[in-house]
């Protein structure tokens, strides 16, 4: 046991690296074993379009949206979506699928959304990258946003 303190003591730096590590592992570990919202494919996320009256909320910024999205889809961007639940209200009870553009922004609003009472949050694993580059499933583009890029 000395020598743990020993350690520690003269190497301060690696043992307070090492405690952080340690936290965010359990924290995600935590996050993941009781997230309230569920991870879906595109594909199944197209199954899922089709059977219900599901509502397709992308949380990338406008500039983004308007490039391409998804037909007939919310853009709400991350950082206004606390301050635009109102206007989601009507959707609580309904099938909700969440885009954005690689996957990690859509994890942010499923718990933004399951907080605020929605029930069935879906996010899209992947985002509109995988939507339309992996799966090469439909969007709807701006033609005149690709030939200025």
């Amino acid at each position: 046991m000395d020598r743990y303190i020993e350690f520690i003591l003269h190497h301060y730096i690696l043992s307070l690296a090492l405690a952080v590590v340690t936290y965010l592992l359990i924290q995600e570990f935590f996050d993941t074993a009781f997230k309230k919202f569920n991870t879906v494919s595109p594909l199944l996320a197209v199954a899922k379009m089709n059977d219900s009256s599901t509502v397709v909320i992308d949380v990338r910024e406008p500039p983004e949206f308007v490039v391409n999205h998804i037909e007939n889809a919310i853009n709400i961007s991350l950082g206004k979506l606390p301050g635009e639940l109102a206007k989601l209200e009507q959707y609580k009870k309904t099938p909700v699928l969440v885009a954005c553009q690689t996957g990690t922004r859509s994890a942010a609003a499923g718990k933004i959304l399951t907080k605020a009472g929605f029930e069935q949050v879906f996010t899209i694993t992947g985002g509109m990258q995988a939507w339309e580059n992996d799966y090469k499933l439909p969007i709807k583009s701006n033609r005149k946003s690709k030939e200025k890029a």
